[in-house]
């Protein structure tokens, strides 16, 4: 792939070319999931049309190559097969290790924000966040529905949308960008920064809800990850934890459609 190496300094000349192209795919596909999810919401068409925004993310970077006269395969955007069973389980070791590494001071952080940042916020600005104060109410979810759930946060929503962001658009912004800071250990560059931005407006986009902002967060180690390993399924498979762990913690602390994720 062109662009400048990892540790080559990096030129912040206008890319005019390739941003535009990264936005025209990003509005182009976010604007046709918020108008899936719109028809079911809103519309009451069957659930089983949310079916195409997985789809939506995964082929629109393929269809966009393809006019581009590229081979998707070199970024690399494709999923292993099913029966290459080393090839799932291998990213999972530094998921895994993002996973312990948070946990404890995420959960910790969370209890404060839930306690004691919203009712400061709410009390200061005059606003409610939530229609009730979160509250811990030791309320755990079904395992059936949680069963269920950890499928639909690695297939349906975690490894689409990094095969969307992080597997071309950030690395397709690397191209003209390069990758000039070693951070642990892994070159990035401003690729990644943008495509954090987008991909936390791009939930807004969809649903407007005033937490999006805090998505960028985890999606720093999204981006790192998928640096790192050159893979979008590490990058995935902390993504479905990071969903599942905050719908768990919001079903506990009584938050409405807490299991629901994004």
């Amino acid at each position: 792939m062109a662009g400048a190496a990892p540790g080559q300094t990096v030129d912040l000349a206008p890319k005019g070319p390739v941003f535009r192209e990264i936005f025209v795919l990003y509005l182009v596909t976010l604007l046709a999931i918020r108008a899936v999810v719109d028809l079911q919401r809103l519309v009451g068409v069957h659930e089983l049309i949310l079916a195409l925004v997985p789809v939506l993310f995964m082929y629109a970077p393929v269809w966009l190559c393809r006019w581009r006269g590229v081979d998707s395969w070199d970024y690399p955007l494709e999923v292993p097969a099913f029966r290459d069973g080393k090839a799932w389980l291998r990213p999972l070791l530094p998921a895994v290790a993002f996973a312990a590494a948070i946990t404890v001071p995420f959960v910790f952080g969370y209890h404060v924000w839930q306690t004691m940042g919203v009712p400061m916020v709410e009390d200061a600005l005059n606003i409610r966040l939530y229609a009730t104060r979160p509250q811990l109410q030791w309320t755990w979810p079904a395992w059936a529905d949680f069963a269920r759930l950890v499928g639909y946060q690695v297939f349906f929503v975690a490894i689409p949308e990094e095969f969307f962001y992080r597997g071309y658009m950030q690395t397709r912004l690397d191209e003209a960008w390069g990758r000039p800071w070693k951070v642990a250990g892994t070159y990035v560059g401003p690729g990644l920064l943008i495509t954090c931005v987008l991909f936390a407006f791009g939930h807004s986009l969809v649903i407007l809800q005033w937490w999006h902002v805090f998505i960028v967060f985890p999606s720093l180690a999204f981006g790192w990850l998928r640096a790192r390993t050159g893979g979008v399924l590490a990058g995935a498979y902390f993504h479905a934890y990071c969903n599942l762990g905050v719908g768990v913690l919001d079903t506990l602390y009584g938050i409405p459609n807490g299991m629901a994720g994004s």
